[in-house]
């Protein structure tokens, strides 16, 4: 199958998450990503346990964690505190499309890595820096992972049960969320700039901010309270315009309920055997129930009790009512429909034989995603992205890992 960015060649000098989940992306339709890392140690999340198995049960030096974001590319290590390691990063800069990077702000500068400095030995590059609090404003020095964004960007006091509630209080999401939307807003904004270079020949500084970004993301709910001015409280499973549209506990287990209209809700009530409820003032619309949630709710959740979830769910599936299991990620893996899209893909693996991943949910009809090269051992191209990039001799590679420059 054609590979739509295999014209591509990207440098990726990020770590942890947000970067090289924006490089993952690039990389699964076909871009040339070569990674960038620290002789001996790269990638922190190399290791983050648990580790990838091989043939014999033994642990290898694989990381599930650095799997999960760097399928695709090409690993080169290479010291950037030398000034053989800056020329060779700006060689390759020089040979590439995209550079991306997530230093602290001003790190890069001090090596003659900085933007500007690219940007003087290839005008045409695509730079895209992410950091957590943006290159300006008064708090942009400042060091943070994904959990101080949530707490910062409002997320977390969205995010819980009610104060009053037992367990009632701010709650995180279960995964780093704002590093994932940074790397999905960031793989936009690089695909931005590559188009509007195709039409101007002009590369540009892309500069992009977990807070920023994770700000963005709350959306709608930003926009009521900018409309408004009314500041939103955690409310649990519920939400805050729709009802009902939260979990119930059913005999067997809890379920999720969303009811998106009028109509859904009169089909609700007829399933639920409370066929009065819909003609009831209080609820006959969505923002009556909206304004007498707590009188409706216990209706709905006495009559949930009385049979299993997957009895609702049959039923409620049948007539159109939008529900769905709490599932586990043993039962999500094991859904027939998830099977049946794909989304656990296997790669071929040299220690583990065949490597299970996850796949890339776009699904494009001419140029779909591909995984034919699994995640890099450290360093394991160096050789080969220095010859075949820059045309370097054995002779001059050699003496680059004598020096301890790679």
């Amino acid at each position: 199958m054609p590979k739509a960015l295999e014209h591509l060649r990207v440098l990726d000098l990020s770590r942890v998450l947000a970067g090289p989940f924006l490089a993952q992306n690039l990389a699964d339709f076909g871009a040339d990503v070569i990674k960038v890392e620290r002789p001996h140690h790269g990638d922190e999340t190399r290791s983050f346990p648990p580790y990838l198995r091989d043939d014999a049960g033994a642990d290898t030096e694989d990381s599930a964690y650095f799997m999960s974001i760097n399928r695709g590319k090409r690993s080169v290590t290479c010291d950037i505190s030398t000034a053989e390691g800056q020329a060779l990063v700006k060689k390759l800069a020089a040979r590439s499309d995209v550079l991306i990077e997530n230093y602290k702000v001003g790190d890069l500068k001090r090596y003659g890595l900085d933007y500007e400095s690219i940007k003087a030995v290839n005008p045409k590059i695509i730079y895209c820096s992410i950091t957590g609090f943006g290159q300006t404003g008064p708090y942009k020095n400042r060091p943070g992972y994904d959990y101080i964004f949530q707490a910062m960007s409002g997320l977390m006091s969205l995010t819980g049960e009610r104060d009053d509630l037992p367990g009632g209080g701010p709650a995180k999401v279960g995964l780093a969320i704002c590093d994932v939307i940074t790397g999905i807003y960031s793989s936009f904004a690089v695909m931005t700039a590559l188009a509007y270079r195709n039409e101007t020949g002009e590369g540009q500084y892309i500069d992009m901010s977990l807070l920023d970004v994770t700000i963005a993301a709350i959306s709608h709910i930003n926009m009521n309270y900018l409309v408004g001015g009314i500041v939103p409280k955690r409310m649990g499973t519920a939400h805050p315009s729709i009802v009902p549209y939260q979990v119930f506990k059913a005999q067997d287990g809890q379920m999720v309920v969303a009811v998106g209209n009028d109509v859904q809700f009169a089909k609700l009530c007829g399933i639920l055997s409370l066929p009065a409820l819909p003609d009831d003032a209080r609820f006959k619309t969505n923002v009556t129930r909206v304004a007498n949630r707590d009188a409706l709710i216990p209706h709905l959740q006495a009559a949930f009790a009385r049979e299993t979830v997957a009895a609702w769910i049959e039923r409620l599936t049948a007539v159109g009512v939008p529900c769905g299991p709490i599932n586990n990620l043993q039962q999500v893996f094991e859904d027939a429909h998830v099977q049946s899209r794909g989304m656990r893909v296997e790669v071929p693996h040299p220690r583990a034989g065949k490597l299970p991943m996850l796949a890339n949910p776009a699904r494009l009809s001419a140029t779909p995603p591909s995984y034919d090269r699994p995640p890099p051992q450290l360093g394991e191209h160096t050789r080969e992205v220095l010859a075949d990039v820059l045309g370097m001799s054995t002779q001059d590679i050699e003496r680059l890992a004598q020096a301890g420059v790679i």
